[in-house]
């Protein structure tokens, strides 16, 4: 990353582009810093780049580092110190953004205001021009059109550089307040208190805001230049026509703003409606992608597409108004200088005001150039409104109160060497109800071990969050922690990276450390399979790996910190905190708190408690006891009287094996195509909208109204000279006719266009949509839901609004600019071939461009992708990076994230302005040599008229072809955004949802017996079998626990069951059938599985209960009763109707996990596979939902993970798989009859672990 200096050098050696971000030191110098004024104007430090992007594909370490002022620490530093300066008074954000940035945007102002006055210096000079070509026969010297055409020439050469400089400073400025405001909004975010602003809101601050406010540097200047250019033009106007039709142009040009301003507002208002209902399309998206293997493996896709789906069309329909609204605007924007001209030439004629080809050329240039300001000032209210709208938002967040923090002491000198204090006090996740209450004060010595039980919902994990700060202090005084700490979260917190980087989470490798705390978390044999070890890449949130990998990595990560204090279940030399339901761990503690209802209900030495028959520890021991009684091995099986480790053979843990090899971790990282936008990406995106066959008409329309436009100029011109022959009311008439004709070809193709966009931007996105919703899981585990996220938002945004615009705003501007060139030859003939050489010299200049500006257009999302999913995944860990204390290298880090996006945004931008400053030069030499032509040609061979048409519509020449260029390479980089999604629309699908062929019978499974025959499993070519031969037989109606090592196959396994791996050998029958002959939704929708990770929907506990509408609400008490939920779901006034926040946040884990057991049991299937289901809660609340599940599941084959030995020995086989293969295959009692059994020492191993109890 950039390193910033403490403050800005002096703008001394570049006062053209002194904008006070300056290069300060010989580290900071990049292309732009140290480039002279020359090279500045021309954009020629851009050559090096070009020339290394020309022989090569650009990558992100070959941009150049961006200016100093542009890195996001320096730009936040600055933006900071303005901030602070207002101490005295409540921050002002907008004060502060100009504090910050007001000399840049000073100076770029006043490239702004000279681009303005030079581009009236044609309007103002085309009279005398065209009375000088009337004059030529009488005398007139020839110097004086050669010092007029030399005027012209300076004067569209001096608007030319202003304005690539004005473009290029506004794109400076913008990049400088973004990277300022995200490094702002970051660091805000890693502090901001619990059930502040959501993490939804945080992200479109950054998406949506801040780049609102970016973009706003376009539009500031326009707020003073618009007066500015309607004096301008006033002033042509009243000196060439007079006082009356200066008047009457202006009383239009009002009119035709205030026409204006009900369309600008029903604009503002549909914006506003697609930003509502995109948000609301992109959190179910991102709920969605979040939820995808549950949906998949509950066969519910089909119902979450349809919700998306309705979302969309919600979407479209606001979306088909604004276009419209917008084709309205279009015609208005191109009918305002026909209205305008019409109303003021026909005052002039009723006044008797004599017109000329001078002065109706001069009006008609004159009325051209404030078409514009008519059309920006609706636009520019409303940008104003939205820029104040998305600065006050961004304003409220930071000064959101931040998360009150425990008092940090590092002394080690308290009485007793204490590690933490806490005060009495109530804690409470939200103000209104308490969640925790402290009645007593609270003193954990250094070194002590503390354990926390209760039953689900007691406030253990709450009571942990106190501790380090993360829960809200409502009452009471504050706490102290003395030394570091560290954090393991229940629910893992697992960054995208290798997972070496996750252990040392910022800590410099210390090799021997780093192995023994390897081996300490068990993580050597997960190291063995992974192709890359400890450096293979994890998926976003951990998403390839299984639920205990994450932990242990997790515990690994809190044991490498070495800190002081561990909220966990290990270090024996550090003071531990750690909440469990397995009770046999609390004899090993020095303190134990027993929580009930939010408070400490008992607190003190194990001994002592359960010495105590009525204490609440004894009442949890009892219901621990009555479920290890389930355990009833035979007498043969005794307990060794030391320690016996062989259990460690068949630890009972979860595993999730991927194709973690180099190939899949490069999968992680986004493909990117490369060279030019191939042909068949433009071709889909014109024909996907009727076949393209609304393409012709459009274009037909676009040439009928250059024409007609032309022809009614041609004729004013033509017809004010013709006293005797056209009569001026026949004059008016016909150019009003004329005028009138083009604006309704116009219309015609404004409307067309918007109905192709419409029509397009839908197509596209069913297809991607639908794509991504068939798409295997192994697809979501090797792509972060961010890309998925950033095509169906940002790339699908730029398909709905941009690039049918960009083609036909390309097309218009190559058929005016066609168009003037004609013009132009028909006048003097020379102009055509000098075209042609500016034309081939500006092709070259174009494909030498276009190969650095492709690879640098591509990148710009790319880059930006990272700082959004930086943004998300720091908030989710918040509390594990405060814990950690390691904010400042998460700053650090979303910092250079920024930096990374600003420098290819800062190039990319910087090359359009390389582009258009050759090209601009080009095209005025052209008008220039048509100028020189007509001064030095003799009156008898040109028509005055036509040829003061040619020149006026050579004053813009320089406009349409910078619109040209402006268009064209902007057209090929957006269309990027449709090679993405189509990328995305070509995923590879699974198996069909139906095979109509091959259903089942409607109450198939019946028996839900399952054969597995000679079941062969890989997950992809080339890799080692998972599976190696299973052959074995789960009878119907019986229960079977799954037990073995660390990737034995158990997951894939089930994987296979429910065809989420497709075996490469072998079969799997349900019931006789053969499971690979079936569509997955007939396979899917018959088996029920809890997942070992509890997924809640937002919504309604009914919606996630009951998401197909099938039950009846007694079905669903009846459930909550079993699952013991009912007493819970009664506290809320609201019940089944009761709100579930976003990813479950309002329930604990472990209620989480019985609804989703309530979930399944509603479903009554055949078969059901739990998961490790009953991982997050409490022995006893355990031992009562086995009892539920047995007693519900009754007639059902139920394949149960094993987590707990109660629940595997309950079962009527048990399956041990050993490296893919089956071990043991029998009846509990027949396996613990045999000592020398493998599940023999696992049970063994568990009781002796649980003896102390």
């Amino acid at each position: 990353m950039v390193d910033v200096a403490n403050k800005m050098s002096d703008d001394t050696k570049k006062p053209f582009l002194g904008d006070g971000f300056e290069c300060v030191s010989e580290e900071d110098c990049n292309p732009f810093s140290s480039a002279g004024i020359w090279s500045h104007l021309t954009f020629s430090w851009l050559n090096p780049l070009f020339k290394k992007g020309r022989n090569e594909k650009l990558h992100v370490e070959n941009v150049p580092q961006i200016p100093r002022s542009e890195a996001a620490e320096e730009a936040s530093s600055l933006l900071e110190e303005c901030l602070r300066k207002q101490r005295t008074r409540a921050a002002s954000l907008p004060k502060a953004i100009l504090d910050a940035i007001g000399r840049p945007l000073l100076i770029n102002g006043v490239f702004a205001g000279v681009n303005t006055g030079a581009s009236y210096v044609g309007p103002l000079l085309i009279t005398s021009f065209v009375n000088y070509l009337s004059s030529k026969d009488k005398n007139v010297k020839w110097q004086h059109g050669m010092i007029l055409a030399s005027v012209l020439f300076a004067a569209k050469t001096v608007e030319s550089l202003s304005q690539r400089q004005w473009y290029f400073g506004a794109h400076r400025i913008g990049i400088h307040l973004r990277a300022s405001l995200m490094a702002l909004i970051y660091k805000k975010s890693l502090s901001v208190k619990y059930g502040g602003t959501s993490s939804g809101k945080i992200i479109n601050y950054v998406n949506v805001d801040v780049e609102r406010i970016g973009d706003f540097c376009w539009y500031f200047h326009g707020i003073w230049l618009l007066p500015v250019q309607l004096l301008f033009a006033l002033f042509i106007l009243y000196n060439n026509l007079g006082a009356a039709p200066c008047f009457a142009a202006l009383f239009t040009t009002v009119l035709v703003m205030v026409c204006n301003t009900p369309l600008a507002n029903m604009q503002e208002k549909f914006q506003t409606q697609i930003m509502e209902a995109k948000d609301s399309r992109i959190k179910a998206t991102c709920e969605t992608l979040k939820s995808i293997r549950v949906l998949k493996l509950h066969s519910w896709e089909p119902i979450f597409l349809q919700k998306l789906l309705r979302l969309r069309e919600n979407e479209g329909s606001r979306l088909r108004k604004y276009l419209y609204t917008s084709s309205c605007v279009a015609f208005l924007f191109w009918a305002s200088p026909t209205l305008v001209s019409v109303v003021t030439f026909s005052v002039c004629v009723v006044s008797g005001i004599p017109l000329t080809s001078g002065t109706v050329l001069s009006a008609l240039a004159t009325f051209r150039i404030l078409q514009e300001p008519i059309y920006n000032l609706p636009e520019l209210i409303s940008m104003i409104a939205q820029t104040k709208v998305s600065i006050d938002r961004v304003q409220n967040f930071i000064t959101e109160e931040d998360q009150k923090r425990l008092v940090h002491y590092h002394a080690p000198s308290m009485p007793g060497f204490v590690a933490i204090d806490i005060e009495p006090g109530e804690f409470a996740w939200h103000a209104k109800r308490p969640t925790i209450k402290i009645t007593k004060k609270v003193r954990i010595t250094k070194g002590s071990k503390v354990a926390i039980c209760g039953s689900v919902g007691s406030g253990k994990t709450s009571f942990l969050c106190s501790i380090i700060g993360e829960i809200p202090r409502i009452s009471g005084s504050s706490s102290k922690t003395y030394g570091s700490k560290a954090f393991v979260p229940q629910s893992a917190w697992i960054q995208t990276g290798t997972v070496r980087e996750n252990i040392l989470f910022g800590k410099e490798l210390k090799r021997d450390v780093y192995e023994s705390v390897v081996d300490a978390c068990a993580l050597n044999r997960d190291f063995e399979m992974w192709a890359d070890g400890d450096l293979c890449v994890v998926g976003e949130r951990g998403m390839n790996l299984s639920g205990g990998q994450k932990q242990r990595i997790q515990m690994a990560r809190a044991l490498y910190s070495d800190s002081e204090k561990c909220l966990m279940q290990l270090l024996h030399d550090k003071t531990v905190v750690y909440v469990t339901h397995q009770l046999e761990f609390l004899d090993a503690s020095d303190l134990v708190l027993v929580m009930k209802e939010g408070k400490i209900m008992e607190a003190g030495n194990y001994r002592d408690l359960i010495s105590n028959p009525d204490s609440e520890l004894v009442r949890q021991m009892e219901a621990h006891s009555r479920s290890l009684n389930q355990v009833n091995p035979p007498k043969c099986i005794s307990l060794p009287k030391k320690s016996y480790h062989r259990a460690k053979q068949i630890e009972v843990t979860e595993v999730k094996f991927v194709d973690l090899s180099r190939s899949n971790q490069r999968s992680l990282h986004e493909k990117t195509e490369s060279g030019r936008v191939k042909w068949h990406v433009y071709a889909t995106f014109i024909t996907s909208a009727y076949r393209g066959a609304l393409v012709p008409i459009i274009l037909l329309c676009q040439i009928l109204f250059q024409m007609l436009q032309m022809a009614s100029n041609y004729w004013i011109a033509w017809g004010s000279e013709k006293d005797e022959s056209v009569t001026k009311g026949r004059l008016i008439k016909i150019f009003a006719l004329l005028s009138g004709g083009s604006s309704f070809f116009i219309l015609g193709r404004a409307v067309l266009l918007s109905t192709i966009a419409i029509e397009t931007s839908q197509r596209l996105f069913l297809g991607m949509i639908n794509s991504v919703f068939r798409a295997p899981l192994s697809f979501f585990d090797s792509t972060p839901s961010s890309r998925i996220l950033n095509r169906s938002s940002t790339d699908q945004s730029i398909v709905d609004t941009d690039i049918p615009y960009r083609l036909a705003g390309l097309a218009f501007a190559l058929i005016q600019l066609l168009s003037i060139v004609v013009l132009m030859s028909q006048v003097a003939w020379q102009i055509f071939f000098l075209f042609l050489v500016v034309f081939a010299i500006s092709v070259w200049y174009q494909a030498y461009y276009i190969t650095t500006a492709r690879d640098l257009a591509r990148m710009v999302p790319i880059q930006q992708a990272p700082v959004l999913h930086h943004f998300s995944e720091s908030i989710s860990g918040a509390s594990v990076i405060r814990s950690f204390n390691q904010e400042d290298r998460f700053r650090k880090m979303n910092m250079k994230l920024v930096d990374d996006y600003s420098r290819v945004a800062f190039y990319n931008s910087s090359t359009m302005e390389w582009l258009c400053v050759r090209i601009n030069f080009l095209f005025n030499l052209i008008f220039f040599a048509l100028l020189i032509i007509l001064v030095t040609l003799p009156s008898s061979a040109i028509d005055s008229s036509l040829a003061g048409l040619a020149a006026t519509y050579g004053l813009n020449l320089n406009v349409l072809q910078a619109w040209v260029i402006w268009n064209l390479c902007n057209v090929e980089n957006k269309m990027i955004s449709v090679e993405r999604i189509l990328e995305l629309s070509g995923i590879p699908s699974e198996a069909p949802l139906v095979i109509k062929d091959s259903r089942p019978g409607p109450e198939w499974p019946v028996h839900g017996r399952i054969e597995v025959e000679d079941l062969h499993v890989q997950y992809s070519p080339g890799l080692p079998k998972v599976l190696k031969g299973i052959t074995c037989t789960f009878p119907g109606h019986s229960k079977i626990g799954v037990v073995g090592r660390t990737g034995s196959g158990k997951s894939t396994l089930i994987q296979a069951l429910f065809r989420v791996v497709e075996p490469c050998q072998g079969r799997i029958l349900i019931d006789g059938v053969d499971i690979a002959k079936l569509g997955l939704q007939d396979l899917r929708s018959k088996l029920s599985i809890i997942p070992q990770d509890p997924i809640l929907f937002q919504g309604t506990l009914r919606m996630n209960l009951d998401p197909l509408q099938q039950h009846s609400d007694q079905q669903i008490w009846e459930v909550l009763h079993k699952c013991h939920l009912a007493e819970n779901v009664k506290q809320d006034d609201r019940l089944l109707d009761g709100p579930v926040a976003e990813d479950g946040e309002n329930w604990s884990v472990g209620q989480r996990q019985l609804v989703c057991l309530a979930r399944v049991l509603l479903q009554r299937r055949r078969i059901l596979v739990l998961d490790e289901a009953t991982a997050s809660v409490d022995t006893a609340t355990d031992n009562l939902i086995q009892k539920t599940i047995r007693e519900e599941t009754s007639g059902c084959t139920v394949i149960t993970v094993a987590h707990r030995i109660p629940t595997v020995v309950d079962n009527d086989l048990v399956l041990v798989l050993g490296e893919g293969k089956v071990v043991e295959y029998e009846s509990p009692t027949q396996l613990l009859g045999d000592k020398n059994s493998a599940f023999s020492s696992l049970v063994m191993e568990f009781l002796r672990r649980s003896s102390s109890c």
